[in-house]
């Protein structure tokens, strides 16, 4: 409704015409038809009455004609005929004209007369009488056609021949004028006294609407803000008709629903203006914290609160301390400080979600420094404050807001209000626990969820590092595998939550063995593994001894009560002593680690110059028995299943690789490190590829093949175009297999990862991150690549079911594949237990050794994927 549009005389003045005009043109258009038709119809007479006038006055001449002729007449007698004709219509529209034939003409010659038209040369050929009407004028046709007594004058005709023709001519157009001269001003008339009958209708029927809408007008001019409402009454207007009345009613009920539900214009275009800022960007989740306090301001410039709102947001730090973050928009009293925390501390303490007797670490932001707020008493503070539980996820708790504003009094601007706290919680709640995760995600990439170490991607790394620093500086390191002696007795006798429990303080023990510059590592399973930069061979043993004798020391209760006592295996490599590369120092210190095992446990090994030889030699021997295989193709496809959590199906399958040496099949493990340094491990791939897709073929499995690719299979120009040509030469559909690649393996060759990926994806294949989690690029990942499934990291599944922190990491990776549409699947998967926590999380897929272990084949065929669980 708007003010600019004043009731005015004028626009009742143009209702009262347009009924007017409306009934004028039905009047008219009734005349006008009535007028059209009756002219018609008077032309019509008047053409029927000029044909039988004309005809009676040609049958009449030629009746008179034929008596006299048959008298027999001469020219003069014929010339007076026609003379006397033409004088009797002197005085009438009527003319009548004669026409001699050809055979009377060459009997009785030639007479003046009109000249011939098409009409008249019709009636000779035709001799049939014709009227017709051209430009106003009736011509009536007469054929004179021979009869028996004519033949004795006219011996060269016969009975029925034309021997003249006869025509009446009678001049309509003035007649048919003066009738439409007379029409018209009938009509004109007729519709003067239509118009004025109109007009009195009009007037008649528009006087109460017009004064009706003069009275709405008058209402609807006043209205300009939603309060304006209260003002409009319009059941007092009579329009004088049944029907206007109704609608006039309506009106009014539609103003009375409109008070109910009317919002202002400026709070819902700041509604909108603020859900355009309600955007989760990597920026937003970086300084979260900045952005509230940003967003606290911008809200008060509208909704003129307390503090726009006290906000307050609850996560877990660990086990039994929570972080309380409040967001203030100015500076507020002291008191107030208190009063919030104590009211948000006693909402939280409330909730399910929290753990009782846990600490809660407070800490204050205030988005505006340089104002300060006034002070409100605790039960004006906490008659305001509404509080959300967030179900998930589950580790963070409650986010909380107190509004203190007139605007919340509006029932309908509280609604609108309340729609604004209610997408703020959510907002505050989801930028939280993202940026949690984002800590999660970036410290679980370099440490080892249960012991806090660094993980084998990270030990790597440094190893790496360490060697480039050595060979710059010209100083000796050192490297130690180091492994806890009969770790699966204890996990098998007292549990996998007593196992993590120890390896915890195994860990812990290693930890206060070593110095504080020593790097150290959870390798995998009960392995650790440490760099000792600038350390010589004696100082690694004499380090070794001394951790060795620390693990002896250690003593845990057992859940039976008995006292479980580690020992501990150590080998060591000298930098440059024993090897000048990562691969060698590692290969030697992990056999002088086996060394002492074979040796009777609880030892630490440093290699001689022959055990050294030796340890080489034997990887020679791993390489001289890779190409033998490899020529042989003694390469043999093991196959893992994997299961559907929701149906329990195992329709997926890895493909795994074992060396045929004898009646002994030798597991990857063995020869892969060897393989890749040899350069040959795309070699391998080759023929396990083609003897798995026989296999396929074989038993009509038609289920998801994942495939692992050694790192060299990147750089191979013509990997992925070679397997396309297998596929097709066994029939195996492209979609139907998964190329899976190991994160770690591929960091530093992002750029060609990009490429292989996308060549990958053109031929149909699908593609498939291992060991997601482990490495630093999970996001970039995710980000960059068309990714079909992501394998999450093993050690964080296989800890989940006893480890919060494991568990809240599954679970962010399960979320953050969800919401992109990418399907995930569980490693290690070793038990009933972890199999249901991962079913409940919503992973879609397990693998693991309670699944099913890895087997030569038959692969299932259609409708057989049933598998334990």
């Amino acid at each position: 409704m708007s003010a600019e549009r004043p009731a005015s005389p004028r626009r009742a003045l143009r209702l009262r015409l347009f009924i007017v005009a409306a009934i004028m043109g039905v009047a008219l258009l009734v005349f006008l038809t009535v007028h059209i038709t009756s002219t018609l119809i008077y032309e019509r007479t008047m053409t029927r009455q000029a044909e039988q006038t004309a005809s009676g006055i040609a049958h009449q001449t030629f009746a008179s004609m034929f008596q006299i002729m048959r008298e027999g007449w001469t020219r003069e007698q014929l010339e007076a005929f026609s003379a006397g004709i033409e004088e009797s219509l002197a005085d009438t529209p009527l003319r009548l004209d004669f026409y001699r034939g050809e055979k009377v003409a060459a009997l009785y010659g030639e007479v003046d007369q009109p000249t011939w038209h098409e009409r008249i040369e019709h009636a000779f050929e035709t001799g049939a009488i014709e009227s017709r009407q051209d430009n106003g004028e009736l011509r009536y046709t007469f054929p004179l056609r021979a009869r028996n007594e004519c033949l004795a004058c006219h011996g060269n005709a016969s009975t029925g021949d034309v021997l003249g023709v006869m025509e009446v001519r009678q001049d309509l157009g003035t007649a048919i004028s003066e009738a439409r001269n007379q029409h018209v001003w009938t009509f004109l008339g007729t519709g003067l006294g239509t118009l004025l009958l109109g007009s009195l209708i009009a007037a008649w029927a528009t006087a109460p609407i017009t004064r009706s809408v003069r009275r709405f007008q008058d209402q609807v001019t006043q209205v300009n803000a939603i309060k304006d409402l209260n003002h409009v009454e319009t059941q007092a207007i009579d329009t004088g008709f049944v029907e206007l009345n109704q609608v006039v009613d309506q009106v009014d009920d539609l103003v009375r629903k409109l008070r109910a539900v009317a919002v202002d214009k400026d709070i819902l275009e700041f509604e909108l203006k603020l859900l355009d800022k309600f955007i989760i960007t990597s920026d937003v989740v970086r300084d979260w914290r900045e952005y509230i306090g940003v967003l606290l301001t911008e809200i008060n410039t509208i909704i003129d609160a307390y503090t726009l709102f006290t906000l307050f947001t609850l996560f877990k730090a660990n086990d039994d301390v929570y972080e309380l973050e409040i967001f203030w928009r100015a500076e507020p009293k002291e008191a107030t400080r208190r009063t919030v925390e104590r009211l948000a501390t006693h909402r939280i303490r409330a909730s399910e979600e929290f753990v009782r007797d846990a600490n809660i670490s407070v800490r204050h932001n205030v988005a505006d420094a340089s104002s300060h707020l006034p002070e409100l008493s605790p039960r004006q503070i906490e008659l305001a404050t509404k509080s959300l539980v967030l179900d998930t996820p589950r580790i963070g708790g409650v986010v909380g807001i107190g509004v203190q504003s007139e605007l919340v009094r509006d029932p309908v601007r509280h609604v609108v209000i309340e729609s604004i706290l209610s997408t703020l919680l959510n907002l505050v709640g989801s930028v939280k626990a993202i940026y949690k995760y984002t800590q999660d995600l970036e410290y679980y990439a370099t440490r080892d969820p249960l012991t806090n170490l660094y993980n084998q991607r990270v030990f790597w790394e440094l190893f790496n590092y360490e060697i480039k620093r050595a060979e710059g500086h010209g100083y000796p390191f050192a490297v130690m595998v180091v492994d806890l002696d009969n770790f699966k007795t204890i996990n098998d006798r007292y549990g996998h939550a007593f196992g993590d429990r120890f390896l915890q303080a195994y860990s812990e023990t290693i930890q206060g063995a070593i110095r504080n510059e020593d790097i150290l590592a959870r390798y995998g399973g009960d392995e650790f593994a440490l760099i000792l930069p600038e350390t010589d061979q004696q100082s690694a043993w004499q380090l070794a001894a001394h951790m060795a004798e620390a693990t002896d020391g250690l003593s845990l209760p057992a859940p039976d009560g008995s006292r479980v006592k580690a020992t501990t295996c150590i080998g060591i490599a000298a930098y440059p002593r024993h090897g000048k590369d990562t691969r060698d120092l590692f290969l030697v210190a992990d056999n002088m680690m086996y060394k002492a095992k074979r040796e009777g446990k609880n030892a630490v090994c440093v290699p001689s110059d022959e055990e050294v030889a030796a340890v080489f030699r034997e990887a020679g021997e791993t390489g001289i028995m890779i190409m033998e295989a490899l020529e042989d193709r003694r390469i043999v496809p093991y196959f893992q299943p994997i299961m559907d959590t929701t149906t329990g199906e195992a329709h997926i399958h890895e493909l795994l690789m074992r060396i045929r040496v004898g009646g002994e099949l030798i597991p990857a493990g063995q020869f892969v490190e060897v393989a890749e340094t040899m350069g040959v491990m795309h070699q391998l791939d080759y023929v396990l590829i083609e003897q798995a897709f026989i296999e396929v073929s074989r038993s009509g499995y038609s289920g998801l093949l994942f495939i692992n690719l050694s790192p060299r299979a990147l750089i191979i120009g013509e990997f992925i175009g070679k397997v396309r040509q297998l596929a097709r030469d066994h029939g195996i559909e492209p979609a139907k297999v998964v190329f899976e690649i190991t994160e770690r393996d591929t960091v530093k060759n992002m750029a060609v990862l990009e490429q292989f990926v996308l060549d990958l994806k053109q031929q149909g294949f699908q593609f498939a991150v291992d060991d997601f989690g482990s490495g630093f690029s999970s996001f970039h990942y995710l980000k960059r690549f068309p990714i079909d499934f992501v394998k999450i990291e093993g050690d964080f599944v296989r800890n989940m079911v006893h480890d919060a922190r494991d568990q809240a990491f599954v679970r962010s990776i399960a979320a953050l594949a969800r919401d992109l549409n990418v399907r995930t699947i569980a490693e290690f998967v070793e038990d009933a237990e972890i199999l249901e926590a991962v079913r409940s999380i919503g992973i879609h897929y397990a693998q693991g050794f309670h699944v099913g272990h890895p087997g030569p084949g038959p692969l299932p065929g259609p409708g057989d994927g049933k598998t334990r669980h």
